[in-house]
């Protein structure tokens, strides 16, 4: 269990907080490029750890990431006109470029503009991966490109989706890296192709207590659950955390032939603010074979269009309407009674409430990648606190990937799988 201020200090990413210092060291992924599709099209609202902020595409392709409200008199520029290099301001016509600064005052005449004094908050941005990411830290701290190996693939072998989730952050990060759950809360009963989350559970050998082993790396920790196949071989899942919220995990293959496939996918948890995050979900293939549309939909994730209002990026099935959870499905289907994994995962973190109370909690050896995250995450804070640099701002990370083998049970894990896990060349 974590102490009371150890709870709030995680959990807690404003501005000025101990975790809103660390978190603004890393690149954040914003918003998916096709939300800004061309050049000054309209702009899109982007709250980031409790900041509001609105982010714009100008007419020479560069990338605004603005505080969201006007200088002058305080409305939102999600309002403003988006022309001519600059998002104007519909109320009074003040005008901003991609740096913040103002170059243009409609309501001011007769040589009375004071435009040249005025700028307001702007964050650097990169696009990446089909992302654009913001950086909101010290300028002379902003770490390399976040290239993760899912923004190193061409476009066909690459998808990324995201969806809110209504409660903290940690929640989030936390259920992604706890695996005693997958075998419980994401098991079935039977198998109906048209039901996302409904597929095979044999093959993931599901239901049984795995065996975990963890070790520390430069950009966070790697860790692997372990199952018996029989009395003779083992599957091996092996994960990599990277600060401050991703996780890197393999792909749920439904055959020992799909185990093959060399494909990677994975989440990050981003804090909106401290009763919210959003949920950045991506799959990519790092071998020759393309994704299939059926692999971008991925139903049983639940994470698609039809799952997931892609206006407001909030699942069709949410904590207003219990997730739809169906108890007769509960009976007869599926452990939960909810459709699609990502849907359980994120009712059962939401109904911790907004934020949990980790001094009531009860944690066991299967919890030991959840320990792990809470002191790299303290650590980190304590570094920065000092001037120093946290875990996962250089490149260490780029060559991380996940794993997934069957392999004989006398082979051991790092044998097994960690030259898939950390390649030598990237």
């Amino acid at each position: 269990m974590l102490t009371l201020e150890e709870n709030e200090m995680l959990t807690r990413t404003g501005p000025g907080t101990p975790m809103g210092n660390l978190m603004r060291r890393y690149w954040l992924p914003a918003v998916l490029s096709w939300e800004l599709p061309e050049p000054d099209c309209p702009p899109v609202r982007v709250k980031l750890l409790s900041e509001p902020l609105v982010m714009f595409r100008d007419t020479q392709n560069r990338i605004g990431l603005l505080d969201e409200f006007c200088a002058h008199r305080g409305t939102s520029l999600w309002l403003g006109r988006n022309e001519q290099s600059g998002l104007r301001c519909v109320w009074h016509g003040w005008k901003y470029d991609v740096t913040g600064q103002c170059v243009d005052q409609l309501n001011e005449g007769g040589g009375t503009s004071f435009a040249q004094k005025i700028r307001i908050k702007s964050y650097p941005t990169l696009e990446l991966g089909g992302v654009i990411w913001a950086y909101m830290g010290p300028s002379e701290k902003k770490p390399p490109p976040p290239r993760f190996g899912w923004t190193q693939v061409p476009e066909t072998h690459r998808h990324a989706s995201k969806v809110i989730q209504e409660c903290n952050w940690l929640q989030g990060l936390e259920g992604g890296l706890d695996q005693s759950h997958v075998g419980i809360l994401h098991s079935t009963f039977r198998v109906d192709p048209n039901t996302p989350g409904s597929t095979p559970t044999s093959f993931n050998a599901r239901g049984g207590a795995p065996i975990f082993d963890l070790e520390p790396t430069t950009f966070g920790h790697r860790y692997v659950a372990i199952r018996p196949l029989g009395e003779e071989q083992v599957y091996i899942r092996g994960y990599n955390f990277v600060m401050p919220f991703t996780q890197i995990r393999p792909h749920s293959p439904k055959s020992e032939a799909d185990a093959a496939k060399k494909f990677n996918p994975g989440h990050m948890w981003v804090p909106i603010d401290d009763e919210n995050c959003m949920v950045w979900n991506w799959m990519y293939s790092w071998g020759e074979e393309p994704l299939t549309d059926e692999d971008r939909l991925d139903r049983n994730l639940a994470n698609g269009p039809e799952d997931v209002d892609q206006k407001t990026f909030r699942s069709f099935r949410n904590k207003d309407n219990n997730w739809l959870l169906d108890r007769q499905a509960q009976r007869t289907q599926n452990f939960t009674g909810i459709v699609g994994v990502n849907t359980q995962d994120r009712a059962v973190q939401e109904l911790q409430g907004r934020t949990a109370d980790r001094t009531k909690e009860h944690l066991g050896p299967a919890d030991k990648a959840i320990i792990a995250a809470r002191q790299v995450l303290l650590q980190a804070v304590k570094a920065v606190q000092a001037g120093e640099d946290p875990p996962g701002t250089d490149t260490s990370y780029y060559r991380a990937r996940s794993a997934v083998k069957i392999v004989p049970a006398r082979v051991a894990w790092r044998e097994a799988i960690l030259p898939e896990m950390y390649p030598e060349n990237g």
